[in-house]
């Protein structure tokens, strides 16, 4: 769920609305095109909306592709709440890593992870940036890392197991995943490095007597 911001919440429904499709319409655009790619009047034209109110939400293009980052996380793992929070059972490990090839080749394995994207373009431009795409994937990961931690709260995993370094591997191995995928055109590259982590953690879980 999106949290408004203090700004955002002095707008009427409508102002949110019109804002709303200025950021979609960015969005869009950027993925397809890169930040670079993309110029704020070609974000205006594809929002239907005016130069004057384009920049009475958003000052500048940063401030635009701050709300883009902020609407992608929300996007990318806002589709995956089902899962995050939950991953506390290797059932439900393999259960998010089907998803997450479902995903992949519902779209055929085009356009890679949004956030991913956005990383490999602009993290080295903008302090902000950076910051703002950290901030989206420690969300990410702490969606991992509860679960990860709540199996080895339980014992399901072994007292030496770090369920932290577990979660951060994880998502590493999602995101290389993501990016062969994506160049490759086939989900094997996504399949093989989740694969390989959840092997591993389930040769840290504890054995059975």
């Amino acid at each position: 769920m999106t949290t408004l911001t203090a700004e955002e919440r002095n707008f009427t429904p409508k102002g949110l609305a019109t804002r709303g499709r200025i950021v979609e319409a960015a969005a869009r655009l950027i993925h397809e095109r890169g930040v670079a790619g993309t110029t704020t009047e070609e974000v205006r034209d594809a929002a239907d909306v005016s130069s004057s109110q384009l920049y009475h939400y958003f000052k500048d293009k940063l401030a635009l592709v701050r709300a883009v980052i902020a609407y992608q996380t929300d996007a990318v793992i806002g589709a995956q709440d089902e899962f995050l929070g939950h991953l506390d059972s290797m059932q439900a490990l393999r259960r998010w890593r089907d998803f997450l090839v479902r995903i992949q080749r519902g779209l055929r394995c085009a356009g890679g992870c949004p956030l991913g994207t956005l990383s490999s373009e602009i993290a080295e431009i903008v302090p902000e940036f950076r910051i703002d795409l950290n901030r989206a994937f420690t969300r990410w990961e702490d969606g991992i890392r509860s679960g990860l931690r709540a199996m080895h709260a339980r014992g399901a995993l072994r007292k030496d197991a770090d369920p932290d370094r577990l979660a951060t591997a994880l998502l590493a191995a999602v995101q290389g995943g993501l990016l062969l995928t994506q160049i490759r055109r086939n989900t094997k590259p996504l399949e093989a490095a989740v694969d390989a982590m959840l092997d591993h953690i389930e040769s840290l879980m504890k054995k059975r007597d």
